[in-house]
């Protein structure tokens, strides 16, 4: 059984009530997906209405998603999913607490060097394609905010593009320089050249030119344009959102800018660039290195 199927009270299906109840903090529609999906798992799970959990039902679920190997981020997701659905949608915020986060140890992410960019950017086979990817670099953007670009979020007075509705449904400006702008503006002109309609408005349409194009198709571009650049690591398209955090704390731009930038809610978060950002490290002068105990003569031996 799924959440799709379940029964509900006479105020409606279970399925819609859980969606009502997501709009109101504007949930994206990835997030809906998701969290339907998290849900349904339970339901699959119990074999019966996730309504009816228990306390202890959610825990053996909980034990059970471990058993089967799922990764610490996606059994984290799951759970907040289900406690959106207890809390919000069920109304018993009391079985919130059965419900358990584990800790997660970040890996470092992967970042492409300056000349690395340079090379996968000079790699592409199309002005689309380098138009996207200079785009997700040059302003640090998501993939999915990249697929939803429109020509009209495109600010050549402020030189910025908006970003509308992006993760967590904040809007934010990211930014745009004149190179990028002539860029995306002989994309244009290429676009409608190759009878792209402009009604739709996409600034990246996908191949049926009423939908944009998918971050599932972004990830492949990168990823064979990454090939054939001949980038031995394995990249995608937050690695070039990495790299633009990396490579501006290189250059000396302060952290907490480029939180902004990156629309980071913790600081945490853009704090992993920082370590990996090996030229600000080896800018940095230790401390042991001014004291003057290592310009006089060592001492005498023995």
């Amino acid at each position: 059984m799924t959440v799709h199927a379940v029964p509900a009270a006479a105020g409606g299906s279970l399925r819609q009530r859980l969606i009502d109840d997501m709009s109101l903090p504007w949930f994206s529609r990835a997030t809906q997906r998701n969290y339907i999906r998290d849900i349904g798992r339970l339901a699959t799970f119990l074999r019966r209405s996730p309504d009816t959990a228990t306390g202890d039902d959610l825990r053996r679920f909980q034990i059970a998603q471990q058993e089967v190997g799922l990764g610490v981020p996606t059994m984290n997701a799951i759970v907040s999913a289900l406690r959106f659905f207890v809390v919000h949608t069920r109304d018993r915020p009391d079985l919130a607490r059965r419900l358990v986060r584990l800790n997660h140890f970040r890996t470092l992410p992967d970042v492409l060097s300056a000349d690395e960019v340079g090379r996968l950017l000079d790699a592409t086979v199309c002005l689309k394609h380098l138009a996207a990817l200079s785009v997700a670099y040059g302003a640090g953007l998501r993939v999915a905010e990249v697929a939803a670009l429109r020509f009209d979020d495109i600010d050549s007075t402020r030189m910025h593009l908006r970003i509308e509705r992006g993760k967590g449904g904040r809007d934010r400006n990211a930014m745009l320089s004149a190179d990028r702008l002539d860029l995306l503006r002989r994309w244009w002109v290429e676009g409608h050249r190759q009878g792209y309609p402009a009604a739709p408005g996409w600034l990246f349409p996908g191949q049926d030119c009423i939908r944009p194009i998918s971050t599932r198709q972004l990830h492949r571009i990168v990823v064979e344009v990454a090939r054939a650049a001949g980038i031995p690591m394995r990249v995608g398209p937050h690695t070039l959102r990495h790299s633009f955090a990396t490579h501006l704390l290189e250059d000396g731009v302060d952290i907490r800018v480029i939180q902004v930038l990156l629309r980071h809610s913790r600081l945490d978060t853009t704090a992993l660039s920082a370590k990996v950002a090996t030229r600000t490290v080896r800018a940095v002068t230790s401390p042991l290195d001014r004291l003057t105990l290592f310009h006089r003569q060592g001492p005498a031996p023995g």
